[in-house]
């Protein structure tokens, strides 16, 4: 018997994904990373693509990019206002 392997959206990766953006945001990334912060919006926006599109694993590969370049941004963002 061969069993179909259907994706599901990637709901927790997308929410992930916004809240780590929001919360770099937040800590001012767009002005002390605005390299990364940049980066990281646009993976998030091809994820709501791939998301619309019905691409779950792309829109998960996608968030998952997403969530990590915002956490970079952030502790960026921190680093630089500690300085």
């Amino acid at each position: 018997m061969l069993f179909a392997c259907t994706s599901i959206a990637p709901v927790q990766e997308m929410s992930n994904a916004r809240q780590t953006l929001r919360a770099a945001d937040q800590m001012r990334a767009p002005y002390f990373a605005p390299e990364l912060f940049g980066a990281a919006k646009d993976l998030l926006q091809a994820a709501e693509a791939q998301l619309a599109k019905g691409e779950y694993e792309q829109a998960k590969t996608y968030a998952l990019a997403a969530r990590a370049q915002a956490l970079r941004a952030q502790q960026k963002a921190l680093s630089k206002q500690r300085e």
